[in-house]
């Protein structure tokens, strides 16, 4: 019998997934805000819904959406001077809406902006107060889903993505420096989905894990090799060392047995340069 995902956020991450899923026979819904992302994913095949969620509540084209067996939450923390007290309440409104309906699976997209730079090796548990307002919003995201007990959660911390269309030569095309020597923390989509596909299949609930390839190349080693074989300008590195982290996903390998597509952000770079076409 065929298992129901409803994935609020069908975005960049969220749509991949959708379509994979439909592969593996899942039925899959998908929501938007956006007019023309509705007109884009209904052609995949995903049911496609608008749901708008607000801090004082959610708006939504038809409440079905929420017939799931999971619920993978999938946005992220807006840019605005008060995200810290907005996501936050945002989420609240998720939880109720779980509550109300009786879901009792849950997968949530956070991030590895929850750490803390501490000029070495993060793992879970080790989150500390993060520096951007956007890690800080979902730190206590994560919290309101972990406290529940009304259903299981599990929380995907995911590095920077890459891969397809994110060309990561323009991450830094309009930096006039680059900290040369800090480690990178990335991730590819096609792990990504991969990932979350394991954790559904397996039911691995009520879990923590970080999700970043293995291996950390510095930002001049990464950025230097993507801006070459782009054919875009290389950014200038500093020697400067600027505060870091490394993450660790030893956890996730461990508890899922999951070996990386990429163990390398730098295997993607030397494959999309085999196949002699620009990123």
């Amino acid at each position: 019998m065929s298992k129901t995902i409803s994935i609020l956020g069908s975005g960049w991450l969220g749509t991949a997934l959708g379509k994979s899923l439909l592969r593996k026979g899942w039925d899959v819904k998908g929501s938007t805000t956006s007019t023309q992302t509705y007109n884009d994913l209904e052609m995949t095949g995903i049911s496609t819904f608008y749901v708008k969620v607000q801090p004082q509540g959610i708006r939504i084209d038809y409440n079905s959406f929420f017939n799931t067996d999971v619920l993978l939450v999938s946005f992220p923390p807006t840019r605005t001077s008060c995200v810290e007290e907005s996501f936050p309440q945002k989420i609240e409104q998720v939880v109720q809406k779980i509550k109300e309906i009786g879901i009792k699976k849950v997968l949530f997209i956070s991030s590895t902006s929850v750490y803390e730079s501490r000029n070495g090796e993060v793992k879970e548990g080790n989150e500390g107060r993060p520096e951007k307002a956007s890690g800080r919003a979902l730190l206590s995201a994560e919290k309101l889903f972990i406290q529940e007990d009304a259903f299981q959660t599990t929380v995907l911390r995911f590095g920077g993505l890459i891969g397809y269309d994110r060309n990561p030569a323009r991450f830094v095309q309009h930096r006039t420096e680059v900290a040369g020597a800090v480690p990178v923390n990335l991730i590819h989509r096609d792990d990504c989905v991969s990932i979350i596909t394991e954790i559904l299949e397996k039911e691995v609930w009520g879990e923590v894990f970080n999700a970043a390839s293995p291996e950390h190349p510095t930002k001049a080693e990464f950025y230097a090799k993507a801006a070459k074989i782009s054919d875009l300008p290389v950014p200038a590195f500093t020697g400067t060392l600027e505060p870091f982290k490394i993450v660790n996903s030893d956890k996730l390998r461990e508890k899922l047995g999951y070996q990386f597509i990429y163990n390398s952000p730098m295997d993607y770079l030397r494959e999309v340069e085999e196949w002699a076409y620009r990123i």
